[in-house]
């Protein structure tokens, strides 16, 4: 059995019934998908089955290609063109790329400060994005096939009912969140909308 499946099965779920104080084990929160999606910049064959590839040897399945909903005249992407390719993790894999990503990835990110998550960010879904993807041992040993590999985004889908529970069981499960003060992020969204209040402070919203 896997460390986390045993973690889970033995440990996680007595804490979140001491934690939330659930009256039914049906409503506890779980994992519920994982989306692996490498979006490309080009349409190009050799690019996109470069992605499809690294999809595979590192997750041990077969990725499918996505479409463009919309045409892109700046990258000369039509609508229906081949946009990227994509992946979606269910249980027992969950947990195993969830580990591999804590143990080849995140470990060998220089002065890494955790995944940064709003204060509005949805109480179900959590993204994040891995740049450098060379850190999956699969794909360093063959550097001269997967050298130009695009950013892979990854969507941890739970089944929850606040975003409390989705917090306490991504960090249950080991991962480095950081939190960011809703302070700060309103004043970068105001800075960005470029908000002007006539006497007010330009420091604040």
């Amino acid at each position: 059995m896997h460390f986390l499946d045993y973690f889970n099965t033995k440990t996680l779920k007595f804490d979140l019934i001491n934690k939330f104080y659930y009256t039914n084990l049906k409503n506890l929160p779980k994992l519920k998908k994982v989306v692996l999606n490498f979006c490309c910049k080009t349409t190009e064959l050799k690019t996109l089955a470069a992605d499809l590839l690294a999809l595979e040897l590192v997750l041990k399945q077969k990725g499918m290609l996505t479409s463009s909903k919309r045409p892109n005249l700046l990258l000369k992407i039509r609508k229906g063109s081949p946009a990227g390719c994509s992946l979606t993790l269910k249980k027992p894999f969950i947990l195993s790329f969830i580990t591999k990503s804590l143990h080849e990835t995140f470990s060998k990110i220089k002065n890494f400060d955790k995944l940064l998550i709003s204060q509005k960010v949805e109480k179900t879904t959590f993204s994040f994005t891995i740049k450098n993807t060379l850190n999956f041992s699969e794909l360093s040993e063959h550097y001269y096939l997967f050298n130009n590999l695009s950013d892979l985004n990854v969507s941890i889908i739970t089944v929850v009912e606040t975003r409390e529970e989705m917090l306490f069981l991504l960090k249950s499960l080991q991962l480095p969140l950081k939190t960011i003060k809703a302070s700060i992020t309103q004043l970068v969204e105001c800075n960005l909308a470029k908000i002007k209040v006539e006497g007010s402070n330009p420091f604040t919203c």
